[in-house]
């Protein structure tokens, strides 16, 4: 029986599939929109995937008179995708198997003429369902609906050869295993830890953009573990096993790994705030130190972890615009605690400074940086942040605090002090922009009253 959320779907359907069946050729739905068709959690605008015995040839023929766009940058691996008269993107791939040479870091395809082929190779049981138009019938050789309903994860052929046709499913594995709930079966997790090292021939892209996938599921902390207990984790992100040390070895507090994927899931499933709780405390094990009775410190690891974050982030490509903001994050995570007597306006101007456009999330990540279960410090953690967001919200009434800059610009400086372009300039305006972090707006005529006395003094002190 079809699911009546999948009715609406199949009826926009239906033309396409009986143009397909009047040419001779089978159409089906496939993929993720009949698994979660299935699991009642198919979105509404979810794009459409279908598989077919035609040749690309073909399907450009045959979707040409029904779409109202086509594209065919895919057409060489057998995809044509296409805007139906609803406006719902869609794709179209004939039957494939797909494998990487041992040595290649991109798929060979071979087309297929039988649908089962075309499930078999796909990455596991829950996605290798199809459900072919116009007849109705759900095609399941592999049991997917049943795994779905177990809850169990593993592939439709052995888990060695799902994995070395194109190893990133490894990874793949972690997402759904986090954002379904599914259990991975042994044979899939014995393969991966056998295999790791395979995924050294898929693309530093495809790695960046299947853990970005990780990082958005509601809960990715199975996932994350997963990758560590397996050893995948070695293999593209090795700072993450790393955090299995000790917060505190005489009270066993829980150690740095289990602390950070805790913070991921408090976080908001933002992409780039979620990669900031995952590296904010990277620099942890490089900067632990032991003092009297064993007292462990991490001085500077927000340095030290921002350094990290930046190499990490450029070696999985990802932009520069990602890499400048996770790794500031990171950087500024711990400035919160710097200010334990108090907020001044001072303090608080900085702070917005030092944050600019990314204060709502450092503020996030700097509560959700709090897990631990002592609920005193907790309510007092909290308590501070609050007051600190009361504080900002009442100075930003007051002053333009996301715009804060000196009191006289450039031009200002060079004709009051008889200067020219020049270094002379940009030490001025330091002055006075810490003199406006310090005592709020002066005005005009007392900054200008202040920058004469500083260049007197600056002046004095040279002679």
């Amino acid at each position: 029986m079809v699911p009546d959320r999948l009715r609406p779907l199949i009826e926009q359907a239906a033309p396409l599939a009986e143009r397909f069946a009047a040419a001779g050729h089978r159409l089906y739905l496939v993929g993720g929109v009949v698994r979660d068709a299935l699991l009642d959690r198919l979105q509404p605008e979810a794009d459409l995937d279908f598989t077919t015995d035609a040749r690309p040839d073909d399907i450009e023929r045959l979707v040409s008179g029904w779409a109202s766009a086509l594209w065919s940058q895919g057409k060489r691996f057998g995809t044509i995708g296409a805007k139906s008269p609803a406006g719902r993107t869609l794709e179209i791939t004939t039957h494939r198997g797909e494998a990487y040479r041992p040595d290649s870091r991109k798929p060979e395809v071979v087309f297929a003429d039988a649908i089962d082929s075309d499930l078999s190779r796909r990455d596991f049981t829950v996605n290798s369902m199809a459900l072919s138009l116009p007849d109705l019938q759900l095609i399941d050789p592999f049991g997917g609906a049943a795994d779905l309903a177990a809850g169990r994860l593993r592939t439709p052929r052995s888990a060695e050869e799902s994995f070395s046709d194109d190893p990133l499913r490894m990874m793949r594995a972690a997402r759904f295993i986090a954002g379904y709930g599914l259990a991975p079966d042994t044979e899939m997790v014995t393969a991966v830890g056998r295999m790791r090292a395979r995924l050294d021939i898929v693309s530093d892209e495809r790695i960046r953009d299947e853990l970005d996938k990780l990082m958005v599921v509601e809960r990715p902390g199975d996932g994350l573990w997963f990758l560590v207990r397996t050893g995948l984790a070695e293999e593209f992100l090795p700072e993450l096993p790393a955090l299995a040390v000790e917060q505190d070895p005489i009270h066993r507090h829980k150690d740095v790994l289990a602390h950070t994927i805790a913070v991921i899931e408090n976080t908001s499933p933002e992409r780039l705030l979620r990669l900031a709780a995952l590296f904010h405390d990277v620099g942890k094990p490089k900067t632990r130190s032991f003092g009297p009775k064993g007292a462990v410190s991490f001085h500077h690891h927000e340095v030290v972890g921002a350094r990290m974050t930046r190499d990490r982030m450029r070696a999985l490509r990802y932009s520069t615009e990602d890499t400048e903001t996770v790794t500031r994050l990171v950087e500024l995570h711990l400035r919160f605690h710097t200010y334990r007597m108090g907020w001044t306006d001072s303090a608080v101007r900085r702070y917005v400074r030092d944050a600019g456009p990314l204060l709502e999330q450092l503020n996030e990540l700097t509560r959700c940086d709090c897990t631990t279960r002592n609920a005193t410090k907790a309510r007092a953690l909290s308590r501070r942040m609050d007051e600190l967001e009361i504080r900002i919200a009442e100075l930003q009434n007051q002053e333009e605090l996301k715009a804060i800059r000196p009191d006289l610009d450039g031009n200002q400086v060079m004709t009051r002090l008889g200067l020219r372009p020049g270094p002379e300039v940009g030490q001025a305006l330091d002055y006075l922009l810490e003199l406006r972090l310090d005592e709020g707006p002066l005005g005009p005529e007392e900054a200008g009253r202040r920058l004469d006395e500083w260049w007197r003094h600056r002046g004095e002190a040279q002679e």
